[in-house]
């Protein structure tokens, strides 16, 4: 009989109502994953700056869900799944597509369960973030694992860390760029034009823990650059300094003080779903700060190309559905992910973090 997979894609996750019902509980469980970040003498003292943590930045979030008419991550989540289950399938493969989120339902943990009781016998855990977090990729897979095995179910799991590097997916993220720039009319080679990353940003002790996200950032927005003819660019991250920590720079808001271009195209590079980060912090937080500034700004939507980011997705976990070496795919052994499960894009390279260039140099 042939092997049943079971494909779970692991999302951020967002509340699907504006109220502090649904906003806390979400924000304790983000803070909690963060929790490593400071050091607490007991886990209920953890857990109380958690609630603190939660308390204050509930509001501004419960606003910002509001002002957006509510997150669409979800549903374009579910949409995503469904439509790599329907390409994988079309394939003829005997795949499973599951749901997960970090920090809403359907947990990690009840998904998991829901494919052992479905009779799969084997698992694909496929992180929807392409660049490689501690607090995300690398926290989710984690996951999936703990809860395989609090329920004692010895299943192979098969990890795909991170695949910013795909060749293909980075084609679609270029042209996604290139087609927004021409309904939009605007040329992105034009000298008063700049191609602005927008990046969620990480706190700095993630990298001096190992994590090499800000390279693999720096080196997906090049890459896509040049697949666009090299116009000019920069980088900013969306920062969220709950804890009063350091986090990546340049930081958003002080980064535009800096540049002198006359209008900017601002590309999410570290999403692939329409979120809060994207509707909120930018097209109405950012958007009135660049405004004021006196610079037009143009926001590229995350990849329309829904069908394309299936085929891509499709693409990379067809080797573990196959049998196949991961490697026939440009998959190689993970850095970040301690498991001899995990692969990604990036582990037969050597791609430092920003950080530790500077602070070595």
């Amino acid at each position: 009989m042939a092997r049943t997979f079971g494909l779970i894609m692991l999302n951020f996750g967002e509340p699907e109502a504006p109220t502090m019902e649904a906003v806390q509980p979400f924000l304790e469980r983000i803070f909690y994953n963060n929790a490593p970040l400071e050091r607490f003498p007991t886990d209920e003292a953890r857990r109380a700056r958690c609630r603190e943590l939660a308390e204050k930045r509930a509001p501004g979030l419960i606003e910002d869900y509001a002002r957006i008419g509510g997150s669409p991550l979800n549903r374009q989540a579910r949409e995503e799944a469904a439509l790599t289950q329907k390409v994988l399938t079309g394939r003829g493969h005997n795949v499973r597509t599951y749901v997960a989120m970090q920090f809403t339902d359907p947990s990690i943990r009840d998904v998991v369960a829901s494919a052992r009781e479905d009779g799969v016998d084997a698992l694909v855990a496929l992180p929807i973030y392409p660049i490689c977090g501690f607090s995300t990729n690398v926290a989710a897979l984690e996951d999936v694992e703990r809860a395989a095995r609090d329920m004692a179910w010895d299943v192979p799991i098969h990890e795909l860390t991170a695949w910013h590097h795909d060749a293909a997916y980075t084609r679609l993220r270029a042209e996604n760029i290139r087609r927004f720039a021409v309904d939009a009319g605007v040329d992105l080679l034009d000298a008063d034009t700049l191609l602005y990353f927008s990046a969620h940003g990480t706190p700095i002790r993630y990298l001096e823990m190992g994590s090499r996200y800000d390279g693999y950032v720096e080196e997906h927005c090049r890459q896509i650059a040049e697949l666009l003819g090299g116009p000019a660019w920069t980088l900013g991250y969306q920062n969220h300094a709950n804890r009063g920590i350091a986090w990546t720079q340049p930081d958003n808001e002080a980064h535009i003080h800096t540049l002198g271009a006359k209008r900017l195209v601002v590309e999410p590079i570290s999403f692939v779903h329409e979120q809060s980060e994207t509707l909120a912090e930018l097209d109405l937080d950012f958007r009135s700060e660049v405004e004021a500034l006196g610079m037009q700004m143009h926001r590229v939507p995350v990849p329309t190309d829904r069908r394309g980011l299936a085929t891509v997705l499709a693409d990379l976990v067809t080797p573990f559905l196959l049998g196949n070496a991961p490697a026939t795919r440009g998959l190689y052994p993970c850095r970040c992910r301690q498991s001899e499960a995990a692969v990604c894009t990036n582990g037969h390279r050597d791609v430092p973090c920003h950080y530790a260039r500077t602070t070595t140099s």
